[in-house]
């Protein structure tokens, strides 16, 4: 909505399209959450584009409100990467599995 409502502010107009239809089956927990990982990293470039753009651009209210998702994701990758290296540890583990459930659902937003 960040976006959505900027564009709106400053004239333009939004045209939603339909995504596709994430993967509903997985082979395990760790290729769930290493999908995640590499999404993040494909928003993370698409973010960057569009930076790269408003810069080529000059426009510099776009470069403003880009940095917050710049630094949004810079915190999602860090996240999802090491979800992702736990899970791998963890591997079929039902008992590690119980121990990183636990741990995440302890978790507290800073």
């Amino acid at each position: 909505m960040r976006l959505y409502d900027f564009v709106l502010d400053r004239g333009g107009r939004v045209t939603l399209e339909a995504i596709p239809e994430p993967a509903a089956k997985w082979k395990s927990e760790f290729e769930v959450f290493e999908a995640a990982r590499k999404h993040e990293q494909m928003v993370s470039t698409s973010i960057n584009a569009l930076y790269t753009r408003a810069t080529s651009e000059k426009d510099y209210a776009a470069l403003v409100m880009l940095q917050w998702f710049i630094t949004e994701q810079v915190e999602e990758e860090k996240t999802s990467t090491a979800l992702a290296e736990r899970l791998r540890r963890v591997g079929d583990s039902a008992t590690g599995l119980i121990i990183l459930d636990r741990q995440l659902g302890e978790r507290t937003k800073a």
